[in-house]
C-alpha cells in the first residue's frame, strides 16, 4: 500500500511552507506515488505561470515526475471514480471533482492520501487519509 500525494502538499513545498524531503525522510517505510490528475494540477500551475516564475516552477515539476511513480487514471479508476461521485452526489457532499478523482485513484489500488486538506476527503468512506506532518 502506497500514499498519493495531493497537489496541495507539493504546492506548501514548491512555495516554501513546507518541507517535504524531510517529511519524506520521515517516513521512509512508506512508498509515496502521485497520481495522474495531479500531475495535470501541477502542469496546469506551470502553464498559468509566467517568466522566470515559470521556469523554476516547470523544473519543480519536472523534478517530481522523475522522482515519484505516476499512477494512471484507468479504466478501474473511472469505475471508482463514478462510484464515488454518485455516493456523494447522493448525500449532498461533493468535494472537488479532481480530489474525487485522486480519491478513486487511491481507493482503486488500496492506496491512502496524503493531503492538507483533509476535509475536502473526510466524506469518502474506506479512505485513508494522511495529514503531513514533521514529527
Amino acid at each position: 500500500m502506497a500514499i498519493l500525494i495531493d497537489s496541495d502538499v507539493f504546492i506548501q513545498a514548491e512555495r516554501g511552507q513546507f518541507d517535504i524531503d524531510a517529511w519524506l525522510s520521515s517516513n521512509t517505510s512508506e512508498e509515496f506515488k502521485i497520481a495522474a490528475i495531479t500531475v495535470a494540477e501541477l502542469w496546469h500551475g506551470v502553464e498559468r505561470a509566467s517568466g522566470a516564475h515559470r521556469a523554476r516552477r516547470e523544473r519543480f515539476v519536472l523534478a517530481l515526475c522523475s522522482k515519484f511513480e505516476i499512477v494512471a487514471y484507468t479504466e478501474r479508476t473511472a469505475y471508482e471514480h463514478a462510484r464515488i461521485w454518485a455516493l456523494l452526489e447522493k448525500s449532498g457532499r461533493t468535494p472537488g471533482e479532481h480530489d474525487m478523482i485522486l480519491a478513486a485513484t487511491a481507493l482503486e489500488l488500496g492506496d491512502g492520501v496524503a493531503t492538507f486538506n483533509v476535509r475536502h476527503f473526510a466524506a469518502i468512506r474506506g479512505l485513508r487519509v494522511i495529514e503531513p506532518q514533521l514529527t
